[in-house]
């Protein structure tokens, strides 16, 4: 079986990310993990340390990791589903984002014991 990530980029609109997080957290991600193949989710937001100055298109990060055999499925799914009452989404949630998916190329590597 095929793994991939759906690495979605997102904003809450301006004053309002209470009201985008609350949504994102206790709705959203329980109707993604529905999706064909979604087995977990994470989401972060933008730290107030970075490597380089900003400024930054996306404040809020959400991490799907997906194990299927064909990642169409789940991508037809989400298009037929997303907006509707099977996946509503939330006024506080900025029109503009992006949505990635990406497959690993390598296994995981991990700094030696000792």
């Amino acid at each position: 079986m095929a793994k991939y990530n759906l690495i979605a980029l997102t904003n809450a609109v301006a004053g309002r990310d209470d009201e985008f997080n609350d949504w994102y957290t206790n709705v959203h991600l329980a109707d993604v993990l529905k999706l064909p193949g979604v087995i977990a989710a994470q989401r972060y937001h933008m730290s107030g340390t970075q490597h380089r100055p900003g400024p930054f298109d996306y404040g809020y990060m959400a991490v799907y990791e997906i194990e299927i055999d064909n990642i169409r499925d789940t991508l037809d799914e989400l298009k037929a589903v997303s907006g509707t009452d099977r996946m509503p989404l939330s006024p506080a949630l900025q029109d503009k984002r992006m949505v990635w998916i990406m497959e690993p190329i390598t296994g995981r590597v991990e700094r030696p014991k000792g």
